[in-house]
């Protein structure tokens, strides 16, 4: 077996605007998990997209709530992709691709994901409740869009079936951090295209 050493993958990224202040530090080989942010409902997604990725992260948001969760949770996704981007180098080192498919009860998410420098999200579903506690979901897709144009994914999230929100937002969240672990996952030979280059 061939022995590799790969430089630490892992990035410390912050962001201040008139609308939100956002610290974040994520180690892609994994560690502690602290998120300090609202709404609570995102908070939860953003721990089980951590947990089932396998990453450490560290996070700290203070947003304009008095207006809305929009900024939040769109300046979020920005800096989240920013770290993850960080925390690649020069994305030689890495799987590349991802897939998975989860259930939650009577929900079922779908998502291929190629970290590439590529950006582009794809996302089929809906939500058949608008609303999980004060947390509207359609910010979710705004979420993704945000994360992957600063991270360069490529992620396409399919909501398969589902009557529950909550289970369809949960079943989604890890579904998209089964994948990452997967394409983010180390590797050995520099990057994997044919081209040579990511």
């Amino acid at each position: 077996m061939t022995n590799f050493n790969i430089a630490p993958r892992q990035a410390h990224f912050n962001r201040i605007t008139l609308e939100t202040t956002i610290s974040a530090a994520i180690n892609l080989d994994g560690g502690p998990i602290k998120l300090s942010l609202e709404p609570g409902f995102f908070r939860h997604m953003l721990d089980s997209l951590a947990v089932y990725a396998g990453w450490g992260l560290e996070l700290t948001v203070v947003g304009d709530s008095q207006v809305d969760h929009h900024h939040t949770v769109e300046d979020t996704g920005l800096v989240l992709g920013e770290t993850i981007c960080e925390s690649l180098g020069d994305f030689s080192w890495h799987q590349r691709f991802g897939q998975s498919l989860v259930p939650m009860d009577e929900a079922l998410a779908e998502v291929a994901l190629d970290v590439s420098r590529r950006p582009y999200l794809n996302f089929i579903g809906s939500w058949p409740q608008p609303m999980a506690g004060d947390f509207d979901l359609c910010l979710i897709e705004e979420f993704w869009r945000a994360l992957t144009q600063k991270a360069g994914w490529t992620l396409h999230i399919t909501l398969k079936h589902g009557r529950n929100s909550h289970h369809l937002a949960e079943a989604m969240f890890k579904a998209v951090g089964l994948a990452a672990r997967q394409a983010l996952a180390p590797r050995h030979g520099g990057p994997f295209s044919t081209k040579g280059l990511l």
